[in-house]
């Protein structure tokens, strides 16, 4: 089916017309605050199988069970004619899937440089070959919910950050290459955690190796699209690569030839392909046992040698910052417990350690990563965007999630639960949302006790957390 109610995006029926929904999933007043209206205003395309095209629009919002739902005409004569892309890749009808990529492809060459989303959650495709592409930040804000509430991979797992920039018909390539590969294989290319920097690097079963009957030119150029992120940089070694509209040109040629896309091997060809397979997987868990262990602890060994880049470069810094250590002098209890929680959005870690007291250090050193990996990447990327933005900069451009470049805490309420500054001993509740990029905000809420110190300043001698 098109949609079902279960999905983000769905069929319904709003003022007697079936029309397309996108659930945002946003209360009334959340859906204002994060000035999702402005969404309307977002385009999608209709691509017809005679080779035209046309902008498709959102027609208004309505609110349906508490949720406020963005929806738009249906693109198809009626709601059982189209099919969604990536739900067609997950079936076992391959045939039906590996159609419906050509369908695809086709579109993509259609629009050229045209933007139109490459999740292929956000196109849906007929039997005849029309095919829709929705909105894109709409489709993503409905699909990483869907996913999310699915307990799903929030990840996109058809397209790679580094080919942004490079052109539609390169990124369309590469997301041509992964779906084919997961159709023609029965599996993902990147089937691990570290999904993009496979992705990066270059890291999956060769196309000969995975799918060794397939037509040996169809595997190259399956293979070539994968490649894409590894030579997106022009060099020497690669100016004879194939571009992205070569390769999508050359992929629509064979997949809408009328011969067999795969072929008998011999007996010699089946012992190379089993003697390269088991090659290619003792190299696999090399790597996996070495540079693999790198990434899954890249945070903390990142840090570390971040760290000690940090201490060589801005030894200047450090020694004139240790003469003027912040404190928390002339503050009291209820401005040091505030103070803490807004050092988290400036990275202000120096001025955490002061206000603390014997109380668990784990947000410092939270906080201290974040702050050293920011400034090495703008000593030796000056010219590259912030690795995060300021939580006050994020809720006014409207706050969407997923917010994959945003740190700190926000919502902040400071509860007084006991104690008094005359006993020099007081507790307080802080109830706030947290943030950590790419991942959901989580409700926190923390019992603090605060007690003066011996230079009678207020600091945090503990910390209770509770978080859901």
């Amino acid at each position: 089916m098109f949609g079902s109610l279960e999905t983000r995006i769905h069929i319904s029926d709003v003022e007697n017309k079936t029309v397309i929904c996108f659930d945002t999933g946003l209360d009334p007043r959340s859906f204002a605050r994060a000035k999702m209206p402005q969404s309307l205003t977002e385009t999608g395309f209709i691509v017809h199988p005679d080779g035209s095209h046309e902008i498709w629009k959102l027609s208004g919002v309505n609110e349906i069970n508490g949720t406020m739902q963005i929806f738009g005409h249906i693109p198809f004569k009626d709601a059982a004619e189209g099919k969604r892309l990536d739900l067609l890749l997950s079936q076992e009808d391959s045939q039906a899937a590996l159609e419906a990529v050509t369908f695809w492809i086709r579109a993509k060459l259609i629009l050229g440089d045209k933007f139109s989303s490459l999740n292929p959650g956000a196109a849906f495709i007929n039997q005849d070959g029309r095919v829709f592409f929705a909105p894109e930040n709409l489709s993503n804000r409905c699909l990483f919910i869907e996913g999310k509430e699915d307990g799903l991979s929030l990840q996109d797992k058809y397209k790679c950050p580094d080919l942004t920039g490079l052109g539609e018909a390169v990124a369309a390539a590469f997301c041509a290459g992964v779906m084919l590969y997961t159709i023609l294989a029965k599996t993902h290319p990147y089937p691990a955690a570290e999904i993009y920097q496979d992705m990066r690097e270059g890291i999956f079963m060769p196309v000969h190796l995975a799918i060794p009957n397939l037509n040996k030119q169809l595997s190259g150029l399956i293979q070539a699209a994968l490649m894409l992120p590894v030579k997106k940089k022009p060099s020497s070694e690669n100016t004879n690569m194939l571009g992205g509209t070569e390769i999508l040109g050359e992929l629509l040629k064979i997949l809408t030839d009328k011969e067999s896309l795969f072929r008998a091997l011999t007996e010699e060809e089946n012992a190379q392909i089993k003697k390269e397979k088991e090659q290619y997987l003792l190299k696999k868990k090399t790597v996996e046992n070495t540079v693999r262990y790198v990434m899954r602890n890249k945070l903390l060994l990142g840090g570390i040698a971040a760290a000690l880049l940090f201490v060589i470069f801005f030894t200047g810094s450090l020694i004139k910052s240790s003469l003027e250590r912040p404190t928390t002098k002339e503050l009291n209890s209820h401005a040091v417990v505030a103070a803490y929680y807004e050092a988290f959005n400036s990275l202000d870690h120096t001025f955490m350690e002061a206000c603390l007291m014997g109380a668990n250090k784990s947000d410092i050193s939270t906080v201290t990563n974040f702050f050293v990996i920011s400034n090495v990447r703008r000593f030796y990327e000056p010219m590259a965007d912030d690795l995060l933005i300021p939580m006050e900069i994020w809720i006014q451009q409207g706050g969407e999630l997923p917010a994959p470049n945003v740190f700190g805490t926000t919502d902040l309420t400071i509860t007084h639960i006991g104690g008094s500054e005359t006993e020099n001993q007081i507790y307080y509740r802080a109830d706030y949302l947290f943030f950590m990029p790419n991942e959901l905000p989580i409700n926190r809420s923390d019992i603090l006790t605060l007690k003066l110190d011996r230079r009678n300043n207020w600091r945090i001698t503990e910390i209770l957390r509770s978080s859901n």
